[in-house]
């Protein structure tokens, strides 16, 4: 198995937005920010488990849409006076294509 696994175009993902990858380990948001950086982190807010791919981007951020919670793209970890952490997926773009670290895929599922 590769270490990296393509999941698609940088295109696919808009800008201020998500695209949500199915892996055996839960759900995958891919966010894009404003200056097209772009992240990935699990679907699932530390707070309730809110699918933080339909949140807000801002900045290096998204709030869940079910609390408000900030958390940040770059971490995982929750802003503010919040506490907890998503899991953040290492990414790396290689051509137009995104790739995902096969061994925290797999960390995810285990």
């Amino acid at each position: 198995m590769s270490e990296w696994i393509d999941v698609g175009p940088v295109e696919d993902v808009p800008l201020l937005g998500s695209r949500v990858v199915q892996t055996p380990g839960g759900d995958i948001a891919v966010f894009k920010a404003a200056d097209g950086t772009l992240f990935a982190l699990r679907d699932r807010c530390p707070h309730k488990g809110g699918p933080l791919s339909q949140g807000i981007v801002h900045g290096h951020s998204v709030t869940c849409p079910l609390h408000n919670w900030v958390i940040s793209l770059k971490t995982g970890e929750a802003q503010g006076a919040d506490q907890g952490c998503t899991h953040r997926i290492p990414l790396r773009i290689e051509g137009s294509r995104i790739l995902l670290a096969a061994s925290a895929l797999l960390a995810l599922a285990a």
